[in-house]
């Protein structure tokens, strides 16, 4: 008995980490939190999210990743840690080794290691406070260590 076809939907990531479905804003926070703990990419570069047995195809221009905003704690003003904060208020520590900057914009290395996410507005004018110039780049100043932000990282995939 066959199964028949494989039921595929296709979605849109903007520049702000919205995602829409057929000109139609997601905005239920399970569902996005969903999306984004279940993404994976496929051997040629796409982002996908299997839900029970349907192909849900996401379509960006860099990273269905963005970063809305941080909670940043904060001792005698000197920063501990960060947490980003994605849409659906999924969340995850940020793991200062991996930042890094292309074309003026902000960029990490997130679950695990498998997806880059950029730093939406808010997010970076948050950062910004404990960001520096060396001359020679800049750094995070995070938990008593200067983190290294290079510039011109791989791309966005």
């Amino acid at each position: 008995m066959s199964a028949g076809p494989v039921r595929e939907y296709w979605y849109r990531v903007d520049r702000d980490g919205r995602i829409f479905h057929d000109g139609s804003e997601i905005v239920d926070p399970a569902v996005l939190r969903f999306f984004l703990r279940a993404m994976t990419r496929t051997a040629d570069g796409r982002c996908l999210v299997l839900c029970q047995g349907e192909r849900n195809w996401f379509e960006t221009s860099d990273t269905p990743f963005v970063v809305q905003r941080l909670r940043l704690s904060v001792e005698d003003s000197r920063l501990r840690a960060v947490e980003l904060a994605f849409p659906g208020d999924y969340r995850e520590p940020l793991d200062p080794r991996t930042l890094e900057t292309e074309d003026d914009l902000l960029f990490c290395r997130i679950r695990g290691g498998a997806f880059r996410a950029r730093f939406g507005r808010v997010a970076v004018q948050q950062l910004a406070p404990f960001l520096a110039d060396t001359g020679e780049g800049s750094v995070l100043l995070m938990g008593g260590v200067r983190h290294p932000v290079p510039s011109g990282g791989r791309p966005a995939r």
